[in-house]
Formats: C-alpha cells, structure tokens, sequence
C-alpha cells in the first residue's frame, strides 16, 4: 500500500506524521528502512514534544544514521532564504544534517522538485519503480530459475552391452573406439568381456552421465553404432539405467 506524506515542513504535515507513528517505530516494518531516510531527510527539524510520537521516531533514526557516520564534523548549517520564483523544471538538491549534540554530518542528498509542481512535497514510498527496476527485477528472477534448474540437474550410471560382429573381432580396438568417444557430462567406467556364444565376447562397460548433457540413446545411435565406431559393433544395448 501506498503511503504518502504532505507538507512535512507544516504543522499540519508533523500532525499527519504523528498520527501514523502512533503505534509504530518505522515508518515501515519493526526496523529503520529506506522509508525511514526518505521521510527524515523532509522532517527539518525534530518535531519534539508537540507531536510524540513523530518525535520519538525522529530521536530513534537520528541515534541510528549517527552510528553510521563516526567521523569527527566541523559543524555546519543549511540556512534558507527566500527566493524569486522558479521554473517548475528547475531541480535543485539539499543536503541533509544530521545533528548529534554540536555534530552535524551529511546524512544524504535529497532531489528538490522547484515550486509550482502539483505534488511538491508528496513521498510516495512505493509507487516510484522505474523500468530498469522492472527489468533488473525480471533478470534476477530469471537467473534465480535457471539456477534452481541447473541445481535440480542429476546423473545416472548405466550399464551398456556392446556386441561386436562376430568372433575375429579385435576386442581391444572395440573397446579403444568406444572410450574414444568424449563429451560434455560422460564419464567412462570399469569394462569386462563377457562370453556370448559360439566363442563370442562381448564388452560390458560402466558409464556415468549428467541427464541434462547425455541422453544415452543418442549415444548409441549418433556414436557408437556410426562409423568409424561401426567398424567393430554390430549392436549396443542397454542392460542397466539407474538414477544416482
């Protein structure tokens, strides 16, 4: 919700002010925020005890920003004057005091709208988003998804059988070819030869492989069955597939 305080220099102002302090410390949540700063640097002087609850707010964020700032002022003072009227393009700045006993320091600089704007003295808290907020907002949610994606990515061992053509079939150079084959999130495990038949070996190999990167279907088809794999593998099968 939108909150919004006028004329903060009047009576009228510090009277709205201390209505809605009553029951609060900040002017948003239990502890001082940006709010709190914006609707300081407006206040020009410690309500007092004319409006209590606006004063002790005051006293609370002025003890705060002082901790912030431990270097030693010279002492200075803004005065005002008056002065001939202003285009109501015209921006000027102020510099904001905080005053600690006969301490003053600069608290923060403050974009003074010139007279005649219709909302001149209106602090809206929450309604000043700009579109590199937005865009910088979207991009942070964007990088937040694409983390949690990457973090959600697992890996999967499988066990493959690789059937080479027939019995005269260099067992050595099948297995050299297919530890051959490199990619991103494929990692090579222990192998075996295994007896299928009729003086038939076949090669069982252990493979580990990040789910995201390897899909081991379009290993076997795209890599291990094409040439110059193909020289040596008649057929690859899959015997097992387990999550890790």
């Amino acid at each position: 919700m939108t909150v919004t305080f006028s004329d903060l220099h009047t009576e009228s102002g510090l009277k709205s002010l201390n209505e809605y302090l009553s029951g609060k410390s900040y002017i948003s949540g239990d502890q001082i925020s940006k709010d709190d700063i914006k609707v300081y640097g407006a206040v020009l002087v410690n309500p007092g005890g004319a409006f209590p609850n606006a004063g002790k707010w005051y006293d609370s964020v002025s003890s705060q920003l002082a901790s912030s700032f431990p270097g030693k002022a010279c002492g200075v003072r803004v005065g005002a004057a008056a002065a001939a009227p202003v285009a109501k393009e015209t921006i000027g700045f102020c510099a904001v005091m905080l005053h600690v006993g006969d301490d003053y320091s600069v608290v923060s600089v403050i974009g003074l709208r010139a007279a005649g704007d219709d909302d001149d003295d209106d602090l809206d808290l929450f309604g000043d988003e700009t579109e590199e907020d937005k865009k910088a907002a979207e991009e942070r949610e964007k990088a937040k998804k694409q983390s949690a994606k990457k973090k959600e990515s697992g890996k999967s061992s499988v066990l493959l059988d690789v059937k080479p053509w027939d019995d005269e079939t260099d067992m050595a150079a099948l297995e050299k070819a297919v530890r051959s084959i490199d990619m991103p999130g494929l990692l090579w495990g222990a192998s075996k030869l295994a007896p299928v038949g009729y003086g038939i070996k076949k090669l069982q190999i252990m493979l580990t492989i990040v789910d995201d990167l390897v899909s081991v279907d379009s290993l076997i088809e795209e890599y291990l069955t094409v040439e110059p794999c193909n020289e040596y593998i008649q057929s690859c099968d899959i015997v097992a597939f387990n999550k890790i």
